[in-house]
């Protein structure tokens, strides 16, 4: 089994190494697919200086396009028969990675989520960020019949022919429920497994603002009517 991680970035000069190190170390990754998404920061320099190194393919994206852009990029250029998103930002730890793989190694999992709220070690931050993943969690159950425990979860693993033959439109942080919607909707089978977590804070460059949250709701809605 070849795994594929996938790694979006976008303005993260600051851990773009550091994450790359983290992945390498954990001898698990056939290949690493890093999509600068038009960086601004130096990134795009840092990158540009790996290219051609064993084991890694560095895509560029000419302009800022979003997160859900950098993935379907790293998805559709992904060569192995299992893919990972990996955030760049270090808020995910890479030595999960066996515990995540290991519900598809196994053949009961297509699909398995890293869930931030199963009970594993995380930072204690921002009650309000929390609650709304909740709400959105919340809401895609009600929706798709389901009892996932975090839908945003920026660990999603899934099996490559998940995606063969399915249409992600998402260009934005909308990719999460769009994901989940399709998957959902397909009956394939998901694990969830606790992960480790440290999020940043807003002034650490949190990303997600209120705006993502209702193109979350829309997407959830969306997609539970149209494929």
């Amino acid at each position: 089994m070849k795994l594929s991680v996938i790694i979006p970035v976008y303005n993260e000069v600051e851990s773009i190494l550091t994450i790359l190190k983290r992945v390498q170390d954990t001898k698990l990754a056939s290949e690493i697919v890093l999509v600068d998404d038009g960086s601004k920061d130096g990134t795009r320099d840092v990158l540009t200086k790996l290219m051609g190194k064993k084991g890694l393919n560095v895509i560029l994206h000419e302009k800022n396009q979003g997160k859900g852009a950098a993935v379907r990029t790293g998805m559709a250029a992904a060569k192995g028969d299992v893919l990972l998103i990996q955030d760049a930002d270090l808020e995910y730890d890479p030595r999960d990675y066996p515990e995540l793989l290991k519900p598809i190694q196994e053949g009961v999992a297509d699909v398995v989520y890293g869930s931030r709220f199963l009970g594993k070690a995380h930072r204690v931050t921002m009650f309000w960020h929390l609650m709304a993943n909740k709400l959105l969690t919340l809401m895609t159950n009600i929706l798709y019949d389901t009892i996932l425990t975090d839908m945003e979860t920026g660990y999603k693993v899934f099996r490559k022919e998940v995606i063969q033959g399915m249409t992600i439109r998402a260009n934005s942080f909308n990719f999460e429920p769009e994901f989940t919607a399709k998957i959902l909707k397909r009956k394939y089978r998901i694990f969830e497994v606790p992960i480790t977590f440290n999020p940043r804070d807003y002034s650490q460059g949190k990303k997600i603002k209120l705006h993502d949250a209702f193109e979350a709701v829309w997407a959830l809605l969306k997609y539970r009517f149209v494929d």
